[in-house]
């Protein structure tokens, strides 16, 4: 005779990677709780007895991350101290057949977009009138939005189009509803994301529409910051700056990822733009959204950079004093056409150079930074941590930007807009007094 089940089931999500992953968390367990089955996301309290590992599988950092993550999980079921444990995510989807051979205690694999397989597992329902509700496991004030899944360039060094498929756009009603219903919930901020945003509307509309969102976008009441994540600089569709100017609540920030300056490197990592044509693209935004933030991100160590591609990228820097940069050491993936290439550079000469670029950066970023010092600033308050509340201002996103450090003796409210007069100011940070 079986035994009947003494507790009811408690699913933990483990998120590894990026933004566009926590999203699909948020969604996954939405879909749980609407089932009735009791969910949380990085659970601390430990008093779950299922985990759902959402990985990445972008560099071989995040892969290894994703690996040793689901090896201490699979460890804890071995002890007795989970039942099952799932993983899913973009190594999932990639290397399936591997992982399951080499860890055969994972009760089941599942792709990037195997939602419902995922639900079949709790006996639970793929619930249709659910699309665009999710729990959220960001603080309520900021969200991220995923406008579109997938990417239809060809870039060398780049594996996402073997794990997310082929760009696939989300009406503009869709996403609209999304964002209404998130601040509702009361939701000041929101983060479009998408592999490639300035791609949007392409394959439903036939025609680029991001600028066309960002208008109804706009027009969300109660919706204070919309912030756009991820554009690329070829084929750039020059409307939406017409639409970022107008617009007081879209933030004068925009991040668009160039990779390189060297044609060589462009040409190699099939970037389908010159140093050129990157160079007259950054001074027409500039033009038309004067003091707009541009944050981009570069790879070091792609193959076949040579000394002189470096010092071309470091002076580009200093020509372009971009107010955010991000770098990356080269990752060479099985299944990209780079995969074909000689990666000869040794990963601690490719740290040596990423170090060596943001150096230059570093005192970029520290004279941008003292040009703020007595200027009064929209800032948005975060968090509360040691004593101290840190907060954004318009020109930075989460995580990968500037904070913005007030000491007030006065209580200030956690998701709230202050006015703060910039007292001090460091290489990525800043400090601050509510004026």
């Amino acid at each position: 005779m079986q035994s009947k089940k003494l507790h009811k089931d408690k699913v933990n999500i483990i998120t590894l990677g990026c933004s566009k992953n926590l999203v699909d968390s948020e969604v996954l367990s939405g879909q749980l709780n609407a089932n009735e089955i009791d969910v949380v996301h990085e659970n601390k309290k430990q008093d779950h007895n299922i985990v759902i590992v959402n990985t990445c599988g972008f560099i071989e950092k995040a892969k290894e991350e994703s690996i040793q993550t689901i090896l201490s999980q699979v460890t804890l079921k071995q002890k007795g101290k989970l039942d099952k444990v799932y993983v899913t995510g973009c190594l999932s989807q990639r290397y399936r057949e591997d992982l399951e051979k080499e860890i055969p205690e994972v009760d089941a694999w599942f792709g990037t977009m195997e939602l419902p397989l995922i639900l079949k597992q709790f006996e639970a329902d793929y619930k249709k009138e659910l699309i665009g509700e999710r729990f959220l496991s960001t603080p309520k004030h900021y969200a991220y939005l995923k406008i579109s899944e997938g990417c239809n360039r060809t870039c060398a060094f780049c594996a996402i189009p073997l794990m997310r498929g082929n760009h696939s756009s989300k009406t503009i009603e869709e996403i609209t509803r999304e964002a209404e219903s998130l601040v509702k919930r009361g939701v000041k901020e929101i983060m479009l994301i998408a592999q490639e945003l300035t791609y949007y509307g392409l394959d439903i509309y036939k025609k680029r529409m991001l600028a066309d969102l960002l208008q109804r976008l706009a027009d969300v009441k109660g919706l204070e910051w919309i912030r756009l994540h991820y554009a690329y600089p070829s084929k750039f569709p020059m409307e939406i700056l017409d639409v970022i100017r107008e617009r007081d609540n879209i933030c004068n920030y925009l991040d668009i990822p160039v990779q390189h300056a060297s044609d060589k490197m462009l040409q190699a990592m099939k970037r389908q733009i010159t140093r050129n044509e990157m160079e007259e693209l950054m001074a027409a935004i500039r033009e038309k959204v004067p003091g707009i933030c541009l944050r981009t991100t570069l790879i070091a160590g792609f193959p076949g950079e040579m000394r002189e591609d470096v010092e071309e990228l470091k002076e580009f820097l200093v020509q372009q004093r971009f107010d955010r940069v991000g770098i990356f050491s080269y990752s060479h993936e099985e299944g990209t056409s780079a995969f074909d290439l000689n990666d000869s550079i040794s990963p601690a000469e490719k740290e040596k150079r990423a170090q060596e670029i943001m150096e230059v950066q570093q005192e970029i970023s520290y004279e941008k930074n003292l040009e703020k010092v007595d200027k009064i600033f929209k800032v948005l308050i975060d968090k509360k941590e040691a004593g101290r509340y840190l907060g954004r201002t318009e020109f930075d996103s989460l995580e990968v930007d500037n904070e913005v450090v007030i000491h007030s003796e006065k209580k200030l409210p956690i998701g709230k807009f202050v006015q703060a007069k910039i007292t001090r100011a460091y290489d990525y940070d800043l400090e601050a007094e509510v004026v």
